[in-house]
């Protein structure tokens, strides 16, 4: 049975490369693939980590951004005010990685992390360990003890379910009852007024999810500041707030085709020599192909 496998937010991976101090870098016809090159570079540093001992590997990105769960709600996250370049990139990416080797999950209906999800729920019982390579809030309700955890890079820190518990205050299952109150910018989740991550979390630690909140604040046996208020609000809007948590529950049943033994890295692909002459690839991507 393998070690691990890992799950890349390749849509994460993308923007951050988008957005970091890494170098300008442009094709022969000019166009900008900074953050194309950058995930490459990324990944490959993944790969040469021992610590990370990657065998098996996925990567998912939402191509377009737009998914079924705008049809659910108008204020969900589109590709609105997304930087040209970047939206410019979202194939290239695909590709790339794909020509180094690794599968690629594009997701339409779907998002990115429902893949990663679907991926997590699927593969948990065939690895020792499924490692989510993001730190993307709402992937916290995959985590089970530390056979399903996050690993945040950037940061360099694994956030397991007790980590989960340390840091946000609650469990993985109260994951998108908590974004539904506290509401989730990324995603265009608006949450409750008034509610915080300190309140949110000491109810929802207590009672699990909404409907396990007491309708009235004298119920309440965990102290919140403002307990009236917010007992308040929440009665007025329970009705947003489930839609709020359907937007923030991640789909596990996405119909991914591969199965773990499709997974398995094996080294960069023939593609991966055109991919570097199309992009100008530094040298140090170059080597990649000639191993």
């Amino acid at each position: 049975m393998p070690a691990r496998v890992h799950l890349i937010d390749g849509t994460y991976e993308l923007f951050r490369a988008h957005y970091s101090k890494r170098p300008p870098h442009v094709d022969a016809q000019g166009q900008d693939v900074k953050a194309t090159v950058g995930v490459v570079a990324s990944m490959f540093a993944l790969f040469d980590d021992p610590a990370e001992g990657v065998t098996h590997v996925a990567a998912a990105f939402d191509n377009p951004v737009r998914s079924f769960r705008n049809d659910l709600f108008d204020g969900y996250k589109t590709g609105d005010g997304v930087d040209p370049a970047l939206l410019a990139q979202f194939d290239r990416v695909e590709a790339a990685v794909r020509a180094m080797g690794v599968t690629v999950w594009s997701m339409d209906r779907w998002e990115a992390d429902d893949a990663l999800a679907t991926g997590a729920a699927r593969f948990l019982d065939q690895v020792d360990q499924v490692r989510i390579l993001t730190p993307d809030k709402d992937l916290g309700q995959c985590l089970q003890g530390q056979r399903v955890v996050q690993v945040d890079r950037v940061r360099n820190r694994i956030i397991d379910e007790p980590g989960l518990l340390s840091l946000r205050g609650i469990r993985p299952a109260s994951i998108p009852d908590y974004l539904a109150l506290v509401g989730d910018t990324a995603d265009g989740i608006p949450g409750l007024p008034g509610f915080g991550e300190k309140s949110a979390a000491a109810l929802l630690l207590r009672y699990g999810h909404l409907e396990g909140i007491p309708a009235r604040e004298s119920d309440w046996d965990v102290p919140v500041r403002g307990a009236p208020r917010l007992a308040a609000t929440l009665r007025e809007g329970l009705d947003a707030a489930r839609l709020y948590r359907t937007l923030a529950t991640l789909v596990t049943d996405v119909p991914l085709p591969e199965s773990l033994d499709a997974l398995q890295y094996r080294g960069v692909t023939p593609a991966f020599a055109a991919w570097c002459d199309e992009v100008s690839a530094p040298s140090s991507l170059r080597a990649r192909a000639n191993p």
